[in-house]
């Protein structure tokens, strides 16, 4: 789907988490030159990057392939990175991996705190990509960085949240963008040996679903002199109209259900 998005909704960078492109679980070279063959501009990886082997080795000849930069220093590979559009727009995108029900890493407000020093005055987009588990440490980060970044996008939990919205300072938010991949199974994975775990407690190999693939994620327009965005809406294109999810919300004070 992406090199026809480029084209019609003319986009000048596109950013993917593609920690779970090799099976579900990291990604390899192959992989990596795949994503970049179809559009990808840049990629991350987040709380499965030293599952494989392969990881390293991206990580270690890729500069275009981040993994969370609140992994201690000796880790190999960054956490940021600043990428220039075609038309020579600058943006810094930064990864972090929160903390709670994850791995045991550095602070990831602090992280990111200390980068946004870093990065040079000059660069007005910057988008911070908070890879964690709870709703809660996303909020606070979008909370914690409003009018600071472009956007604070929440990755991770594989199922898209419904609170895309523009922070008062404004900053782009939203928990989670979703996945990109099959949805009839269970957040990517065959139904069949997950239920056969949660149900007995036996362990079986976790295989990829394959059925009712969706691309999901965040259109981002962004003023390139101040790097305020002037347009965040979630994104959900499904493969076939009978796989397409009920996006549609009541809203108003004055229903009459």
């Amino acid at each position: 789907m992406l090199p026809g998005l480029r084209d019609s909704l003319n986009l000048d960078l596109v950013i993917a988490n593609a920690e779970n492109s090799a099976a579900g679980s990291g990604i390899t070279p192959k992989i990596f030159a795949e994503l970049l063959a179809a559009g990808v501009d840049l990629m991350t990886l987040g709380d499965h990057a030293w599952k494989r082997r392969d990881n390293l080795e991206v990580l270690e000849k890729e500069p275009l392939c981040l993994r969370p930069h609140n992994y201690p220093d000796e880790a190999l590979g960054t956490g940021w990175a600043v990428v220039e559009t075609a038309g020579g727009v600058k943006v810094a995108h930064i990864i972090v991996l929160g903390r709670v029900f994850m791995d045991s890493v550095a602070c990831p407000f602090r992280t990111v705190d200390a980068v946004l020093q870093e990065i040079p005055e000059e660069v007005k987009i910057r988008i911070v990509e908070f890879h964690a588990e709870a709703t809660s440490e996303k909020q606070a980060a979008g909370w914690h960085f409003d009018g600071r970044v472009s956007a604070v996008v929440g990755t991770h939990t594989h199922v898209m949240t419904a609170d895309a919205r523009i922070l008062p300072g404004g900053t782009g938010y939203l928990s989670d963008m979703g996945m990109t991949g099959p949805y009839d199974g269970v957040i990517g994975r065959d139904s069949r040996p997950v239920l056969h775990k949660f149900l007995t407690s036996m362990h079986a190999p976790f295989t990829v679903a394959e059925n009712n693939a969706h691309l999901c994620g965040v259109l981002l327009t962004v003023d390139p002199t101040s790097g305020k965005p002037t347009s965040f809406r979630s994104v959900d294109i499904a493969e076939a109209p009978e796989g397409a999810f009920f996006h549609d919300v009541i809203e108003g004070p004055d229903l009459t259900i």
